[in-house]
């Protein structure tokens, strides 16, 4: 068996190489450098505080540490305690360990339950049978194309980076399963797909808790929000975002119109 080199000169020499075992991967490669020194450098300027009041927000204080840790290049418990050395109170930093605990909480409950990375966890809240959604996601989505700019914007993010925003997810998780009524595991799959720190937990059962199919309600979005929080980052006109220009009455009524007058 040939053993591939392990050790490169400069980064582009290893991207030659890639391009020559894998022909078929187009395009340009992630700006986001792999490997424990690129890790140790962006552990080093987290700002746990600051995530906590701007975490939501496109050009929030996040670390973007989850491609690192999902291939195990730094660890959670790396991440927590450089957090608790940057706080003589822990109090401050608590929505940051909460979100560590999170991904370790889905990491426990796969474990438990290997079926629902793949099967609803519960039924949907939505007032619609799992019949009623589509099982495949149509080109639109997957190239980018929907006609929906901010949503269009994050897509470009997702395939050419391999990460995008939290947020940024949560809105396309949002937009597949209820504005387009597609299951959400074409959805997940697709994330996978780009995701560099595509972990099966943490993102399959995010996809789940936006569907309603391991959470009380689904989890719906409209332009403002997108405004609020991206508005400097992606193009949120309304006469470029038509569909999403909308209070959140009229979209619950539009989205899940089985649910009037049963709530």
């Amino acid at each position: 068996m040939t053993q591939l080199p392990r050790q490169f000169s400069t980064r582009q020499e290893l991207i030659e190489f890639v391009k020559k075992l894998a022909p078929w991967a187009l395009g340009d490669p992630s700006p986001i450098h792999g490997g424990r020194l690129a890790a140790e450098e962006r552990l080093l300027k987290i700002d746990p505080i600051a995530y906590g009041r701007t975490r939501n927000y496109g050009d929030g204080k996040v670390t973007r540490l989850s491609p690192y840790i999902h291939h195990g290049i730094v660890s959670l418990n790396e991440v927590r305690n450089r957090a608790i050395e940057l706080s003589e109170d822990p109090s401050r930093i608590e929505k940051f360990l909460q979100e560590l605990a999170w991904r370790d909480f889905w990491q426990m409950v796969l474990t438990q339950h290997p079926e629902w990375a793949w099967q609803d966890a519960e039924p949907y809240k939505t007032g619609f049978e799992p019949s009623d959604y589509a099982d495949d996601l149509p080109e639109d989505i997957r190239e980018g194309k929907t006609g929906v700019a901010c949503l269009d914007a994050f897509i470009d993010e997702l395939i050419t980076t391999g990460y995008i925003h939290n947020h940024a997810r949560m809105y396309l998780a949002s937009y597949v399963v209820h504005f387009r009524r597609i299951k959400w595991q074409a959805g997940a799959s697709w994330f996978l797909h780009h995701l560099l720190d595509g972990d099966v937990a943490s993102n399959n059962f995010s996809w789940q808790w936006v569907a309603s199919t391991f959470s009380s309600k689904p989890y719906i979005f409209n332009l403002e929000n997108v405004h609020r929080y991206f508005g400097n980052l992606v193009d949120t006109s309304p006469e470029r975002n038509k569909i999403l220009d909308a209070s959140y009455e009229e979209l619950h009524q539009r989205l899940f119109p089985n649910l009037q007058g049963k709530e």
